[in-house]
């Protein structure tokens, strides 16, 4: 072998050895493509969960029995009330077996959601779930404070019944009037001498009164 021969072999295991990887190199390092460094790389690109703020808390299947008072008391033992309401029928002012609760603090809040869903109470299961603040609007509490006032109908057919009755009578006064003068003045224009009666008519009907005869 000649000496340019040797230049050329010792020219190429020093390229050899320069682009071989010296032996631990590279160990410190993760590896762009697969392994722990793609599990990194995608925790730290997920979103992180937003705080809950929710404070109002639905309650579905509330079991008859279980209203206001009632729900008050069980739920203060998980922390401070702000507001209560059981939604109820406008005319009966029955329970609709549904209603809200609003607590002082989200992290309570939450803590009824996920304990209290699916609770079973006078063998009806309980739907418990927060409600977005962005969905609690004004009517959501209407009428809360002053407490639901069931429509008295009974006293509506009564007012409505009385004054019918009044203006009835009314127009039954003044008709006999407009009669009975016609009636005079036919018996005037027959010749007749005759007095009528005069008519004592009341706008109002007097009530009607039983007397009972006292035992001896």
């Amino acid at each position: 072998m000649g000496m340019r021969d040797k230049k050329r072999n010792q020219k190429r295991v020093l390229a050899r050895r320069t682009a071989a990887p010296r032996s631990g190199e590279g160990k410190d390092f993760l590896p762009l493509e697969g392994g722990p460094g793609k599990r990194i790389r995608k925790q730290l690109q997920q979103p992180e969960e937003p705080e809950n703020t929710a404070t109002v808390v639905y309650i579905g299947h509330i079991p008859h029995g279980f209203y206001e008072d009632q729900m008050q008391g069980f739920f203060k033992q998980f922390g401070d009330i702000k507001r209560l309401r059981i939604a109820r029928n406008r005319k009966t002012g029955k329970s609709k077996h549904y209603g809200f609760v609003e607590f002082e603090s989200p992290a309570v809040a939450k803590i009824v959601a996920d304990e209290m869903n699916n609770y079973l109470l006078f063998e009806h299961t309980l739907r418990v779930t927060l409600v977005p603040p962005e969905k609690v609007h004004p009517k959501l509490w209407k009428g809360v404070r002053r407490g639901f006032i069931p429509v008295d109908h009974v006293a509506i057919e009564r007012k409505r019944h009385n004054k019918k009755t009044t203006e009835e009578h009314k127009k039954m006064v003044e008709g006999i009037v407009k009669r009975d003068e016609k009636r005079r003045k036919r018996i005037k224009a027959a010749g007749i001498d005759y007095e009528c009666p005069a008519l004592i008519g009341s706008a109002q009907p007097s009530a009607k009164r039983i007397k009972f005869d006292e035992e001896h």
